[in-house]
């Protein structure tokens, strides 16, 4: 793709997918990292989308930090590094179309279920956090896919809008982090990864602030309304991706 439309699309992809973080908390990833590798490599496109996780959840952090629910999130980060080296494991040992076509059913059914039982389902305390927060390490370690288990349980856990969103980047601030050092590590952020992030850097910033006054529009249930229709969306992009592969 020549450069010159290069450079109009993918501030352009990073600007929604930063606005869809900013306002839900979540749900970049599989948006930006697909579109992006139809404009450049993958390895080229991951690390984007990394530095960008980086930018929202530490622009977020510094904004809402107080709104963080730290027990959850320092709960949700430890067990996600158990969870990481099963991941990798499963990566080298399973069909990954089987796991992200369970995965996007797991997620379509859990949702659909919420949206027919509003309100039924709650979790009181962070009693079962180092359960999700395993599960997202595994997804992670798999297939870079922490999101689904942390947005169900804070689905579960009814956080406010302003907690849900502040709470997950208290967990994708270090998260992102450790992966972008590894992308160091093996060579992947290079000088063109850079550029490609600084030149769209003020549409993500812009995003940023778009979407946290979104995010201060949505009440509760609302809120928790379009968090399940986004599952949903979720769920059938791993299945079409799961029947592609």
């Amino acid at each position: 793709m020549s450069l010159s439309i290069a450079t109009l699309a993918v501030p352009a992809v990073l600007f929604l997918a930063t606005l869809i973080r900013s306002t839900f908390g979540f749900g970049e990833a599989l948006f930006a990292v697909p579109l992006l590798a139809l404009l450049m490599p993958v390895e080229v496109a991951a690390p984007v989308a990394a530095l960008v996780s980086i930018t929202v959840a530490g622009i977020v952090m510094i904004e809402d930090w107080r709104k963080v629910h730290a027990g959850s999130a320092g709960r949700l980060v430890l067990s996600t590094v158990l969870g990481i080296p099963l991941g990798l494991v499963l990566l080298k040992t399973a069909s990954e179309g089987l796991v992200k076509a369970i995965l996007g059913v797991v997620i379509i059914a859990f949702s659909v279920y919420f949206l027919a039982n509003p309100g039924r389902e709650e979790l009181r305390n962070d009693r079962l956090a180092w359960l999700f927060g395993f599960g997202a390490g595994i997804l992670g370690g798999a297939y870079g896919m922490n999101g689904p288990p942390l947005v169900i349980y804070g689905s579960l856990r009814k956080w406010s809008p302003i907690h849900f969103r502040a709470t997950l980047q208290g967990y994708f601030l270090p998260a992102s982090m450790a992966v972008m050092g590894g992308y160091w590590v093996t060579g992947y952020w290079t000088v063109q990864v850079s550029r490609y992030y600084l030149y769209s850097l003020p549409v993500v910033l812009g995003a940023i602030v778009l979407g946290r006054a979104l995010n201060r529009r949505l009440d509760g249930p609302r809120f928790l309304l379009y968090v399940h229709v986004a599952l949903v969306l979720l769920g059938a992009a791993l299945l079409f991706q799961a029947a592609r592969a």
